[in-house]
């Protein structure tokens, strides 16, 4: 069996690079260096013509093959129907949803170009995975051209009740499409129910909760949280703590002994990154002993700037940081920095490292691997606490976290004054049972389960418990350690008693 990764961009590795530790590019290279396979998709290079043919690379066990867009294709399957339409739609955001037929012909004619190029590259034995939202009707474009391999979708995003999705004009015949997939994986069990209502409201389809019947087609939509490489987050942020490197080492000696407030986003409408500036304002408003002695770091590289909703959204974050630094900071204390650039992953540990709070905000989100970033980041013995939108997947699986409404400018602020005070004991409390969720629920965990369930080997998984795993518990690093052994720095699961595994939690409110 060789497994096909198809997304709508593709990086093809320069033969001397040494992949980064963590991310999900990485885990699915992995997994098809393993057994080797091909990844699909664009070039993310823009050329002239009509013709764009797929050009293949081979390193290792695996064949990269990318084709180019159009300036054309680009301004309406990707900027226009992609970005424009889908990506508010799936945000709730339907006050800026700009729906254009051109844009959708032009969605359409993409997905059947690449399932045409994609079709010649195929072999009988194959097992598709196809990734987002950019490719939703892919599937039903290779079965149109007689495909019958497996074939499986996974949706990063948050999908809607199908009152919001339903405003879409071309909803019914795009929701239709997911039953060409044998196997859809969402991020959370809230995600799998709009769907599957989806389904029924606009297909007429026929469901248990789990398996749904359109017309003579059975698909499998279940919940898989992705998750992140918890131990290689941890080691760079446990590194962080010796480097002397910028620009960690500057942000040290400017912070001096004040506490960090740390955020770390896109610069994108669904992360709430205004409000969130608000927020902490308002704290420091409500809570003034804590002015000098707290700062916050919010950083927010660019995205999609030629989108007009991102360029005013880069104009608002500039004046209200500016307004509130003018409004409550001093000549030797700035309140909050904003940062639009990207960091590296070790310097990204290394603030989180750095952060007694990690202010995790989306108005919406489909899962948010910052949170688990942040977590994986903490010392064991001092850690720093999380502070989690309920609207973010992740909240179904951190309910540990001090759980807010991004809405509530107030409830933020007081919830960043509780993180602040919380005794180390409870800090600690918190983290380990967090710490114990992400480890058991870590991006090789989620790259197995998708695949064997798409494979045919475990459909009759539970929506979101993890495998069987003892409860991780966090420990402080070692002096010294023998070589060829694990480092104590590395939270591991106590073996010698079987321990049920964290599941999905309640979503847990401040008192």
């Amino acid at each position: 069996m060789r497994l096909v990764i198809v997304s709508n961009r593709v990086t093809v590795p320069e033969r001397s690079e040494k992949a980064a530790a963590g991310g999900l590019a990485v885990a699915l290279r992995e997994a098809l260096e393993k057994q080797g396979g091909l990844w699909f998709g664009w070039s993310g290079a823009i050329s002239e013509g009509t013709s764009h043919p797929v050009r293949t690379i081979q390193r290792g066990k695996v064949t990269y093959a990318v084709t180019d867009l159009s300036e054309a294709e680009r301004q309406s399957y990707y900027l226009g129907f992609s970005n424009r339409a889908l990506w508010p739609l799936m945000h709730y955001r339907l006050g800026l949803t700009e729906f254009s037929r051109t844009d959708y012909t032009g969605y359409l004619a993409v997905n059947r170009r690449f399932a045409k190029a994609l079709i010649a590259l195929l072999e009988p034995d194959d097992v598709i995975w196809i990734h987002d939202y950019h490719l939703i009707p892919l599937a039903a474009e290779l079965r149109r051209r007689g495909v019958t391999n497996r074939i499986g979708y996974f949706h990063h995003i948050p999908w809607p009740p199908s009152e919001v999705f339903g405003a879409l004009p071309f909803s019914s015949t795009l929701i239709s499409t997911i039953a060409s997939y044998d196997l859809v994986g969402m991020q959370t069990v809230v995600d799998v129910r709009n769907l599957i209502s989806g389904l029924e409201a606009m297909c007429g389809a026929k469901s248990d909760g789990r398996k749904v019947r359109v017309g003579r087609r059975e698909t499998v939509i279940q919940a898989f949280p992705i998750g992140i490489d918890v131990e290689a987050f941890r080691k760079l942020a446990a590194a962080s703590v010796r480097s002397a490197t910028t620009p960690l080492k500057t942000a040290k000696e400017s912070l001096g002994a004040r506490k960090l407030v740390v955020g770390v986003d896109r610069l994108d409408y669904s992360k709430g990154i205004v409000q969130r500036l608000e927020a902490f304002g308002q704290f420091l408003r409500s809570h003034p002993e804590h002015r000098g002695s707290v700062s916050m770091l919010q950083i927010a590289p660019p995205s999609r700037s030629d989108v007009p909703e991102y360029a005013e959204l880069d104009r608002q974050s500039d004046e209200t940081a500016g307004r509130l630094n003018a409004a409550l900071g001093e000549f030797d204390w700035t309140p909050i920095r904003v940062v639009k650039k990207a960091y590296s992953r070790n310097a990204l540990a290394g603030f989180y490292r750095r952060a007694q709070v990690g202010l995790v905000t989306p108005m919406r989100d489909g899962m948010n691997l910052v949170a688990k970033e942040y977590i994986a980041a903490q010392d064991p013995l001092d850690p720093g606490v999380l502070v989690l939108s309920r609207f973010a997947g992740a909240a179904q699986q951190m309910g540990e976290a001090l759980i807010v409404n991004p809405y509530d400018t107030h409830g933020v602020a007081e919830a960043i004054r509780t993180a602040l005070a919380m005794p180390k004991s409870e800090r600690i409390r918190r983290f380990e049972a967090l710490y114990a969720t992400i480890d058991a629920t870590d991006i090789d965990w989620w790259t197995k389960r998708y695949l064997d369930a798409l494979s045919g080997i475990d459909m009759g998984l539970p929506d979101v418990a993890p495998p069987a795993k003892a409860k991780a518990k966090p420990k402080a690093a070692a002096k010294t350690a023998r070589p060829g052994t694990r480092s104590a720095a590395r939270p591991r699961a106590v073996t010698g008693t079987s321990k049920a595994a964290p599941r999905a939690r309640p979503v847990a409110h401040l008192p």
